[in-house]
């Protein structure tokens, strides 16, 4: 895949990310909270959003499960029978551009949820990539939410055009190999 074209900003320039083709800012017709940054795929129902959060004083597994039930609580699946953690793996820090980071994970999950408070559950792949920070008491959580099955009854079951380019965990393990910090001034400091 070619990445040369798709670096993006985040945060007013203060970071950047290498972005697979086919995204668009949601920010560029929905406001979006200022601690995150959320693009989704111009022609599939996935998503990449950028959180910027509290660093959790926890022990890493304790944070990973704290940051995966938010993000289920945030779905609306955390009551849901499938909220589940399937895989975590420390990503080496020689595979990642940002050296102020203490600790990276890869956090592979699945959730049971439904858009816009639909009663119609899709079953969605949930990519987290959690960079620990404590220096800058922050965590920064990447999420790439990956439909696999959309109920038929979902707003979002819609044929899905030949020319779709669907983006792979390869996409988002490379997001994650990309995530760097420009301006440490971003956290207050």
């Amino acid at each position: 895949m070619n990445y040369s074209q798709t670096e993006q900003k985040l945060y007013g320039g203060a970071m950047s990310v290498v972005l697979p083709p086919q995204f668009v800012d949601v920010s560029c017709f929905r406001e979006i909270p200022d601690n995150q940054e959320v693009f989704a795929h111009s022609l599939t129902d996935q998503s990449i959003i950028v959180d910027i959060l509290e660093y959790i004083t926890e022990p890493d597994q304790q944070a990973i499960q704290s940051h995966f039930q938010e993000v289920a609580d945030s779905n609306g699946a955390s009551n849901n029978e499938i909220t589940k953690i399937i895989s975590v793996d420390e990503v080496p820090k020689d595979e990642i551009s940002m050296p102020e980071c203490e600790k990276v994970y890869y956090i592979l999950g699945q959730q049971h949820v439904a858009k816009y408070n639909e009663t119609a559950k899709n079953i969605i792949n949930l990519h987290l990539g959690l960079f620990r920070l404590p220096m800058y008491g922050t965590d920064i959580l990447v999420t790439f939410n990956d439909p696999i099955n959309i109920s038929p009854e979902s707003s979002s079951h819609k044929p899905v055009p030949t020319s779709a380019t669907r983006w792979t965990d390869s996409d988002f393990k490379h997001i994650i190999k990309s995530l760097q910090i420009l301006d440490t001034g971003l956290f207050g400091q």
